[in-house]
């Protein structure tokens, strides 16, 4: 069975996640709310950003990693406030470099293990509003390709790049029929994504049928990126 470890995990992704993975494979997750894994069999601890990562409580191999913390802060670029660009840069960004970091250790000692990070289609895809969480997200896509150059051939790094998802992060675009009707009509596709169709993305990337996938960014974004229909 292989470790895999999710920083983020108690809701949206990350929980359709943990029910993919759990039957085949020992979970470990930390997030903010470390109770709600209580009586199952996934292993959990208390996430702080803030802090320095503890690794003490996971076993030495770790074969996947998955990073899903993230913001999104939609609004036009005159009303941003530098602080704003640094809270995204923190969470987005930094606090997956210092995670990481910590556990590359455990990552090195195993055969052929995985990061899966997480971008967004915006990042390709030109947006208004999306300056903040872009210029973040775009970092990651950067240290996706760069970490994929240098840990290969031993461990592989992914990103997966959404566009709107329905997920608790994303509730407050998504809180009325207009609203979602119009997200719909946005895509090729003519529909939302899930976070149950993201989370077997996901399982594949973390698992050893992409063994030949690395340096990627995986569009998950009902063909608004490439396609026009209108």
């Amino acid at each position: 069975m292989k470790n895999i470890l999710l920083i983020g995990g108690s809701s949206g992704i990350g929980y359709e996640l943990t029910k993919k993975l759990e039957s085949d494979n020992n979970v470990f997750v930390s997030t903010r709310n470390p109770d709600k894994f209580t009586g199952s069999n996934i292993t959990s601890n208390k996430l702080d950003l803030d802090e320095d990562y503890n690794t003490d409580w996971l076993p030495e191999s770790i074969h996947g990693f998955i990073y899903l913390p993230g913001t999104i802060n939609l609004r036009p670029f005159k009303g941003l406030k530098p602080s704003t660009f640094i809270e995204d840069f923190n969470i987005n960004l930094l606090g997956c470099v210092k995670i990481l970091q910590a556990v590359l250790p455990k990552l090195q000692s195993s055969d052929n293990a995985s990061v899966v990070l997480f971008s967004t289609v915006a990042v390709k895809l030109g947006m208004p509003f999306h300056s903040s969480v872009s210029a973040s997200k775009g970092a990651i896509e950067g240290l996706t390709r760069s970490l994929a150059a240098e840990f290969a051939p031993k461990i592989r790094v992914n990103a997966v790049a959404p566009s709107i998802l329905n997920t608790p992060m994303s509730e407050k675009f998504l809180n009325s029929d207009a609203k979602i009707e119009n997200a719909r009509n946005r895509h090729p596709l003519r529909e939302i994504g899930s976070a149950e169709d993201i989370a077997e993305i996901v399982k594949f990337l973390l698992l050893d049928d992409s063994s030949w996938m690395t340096g990627q960014i995986i569009p998950f974004d009902g063909g608004i990126s490439t396609l026009k229909t209108n």
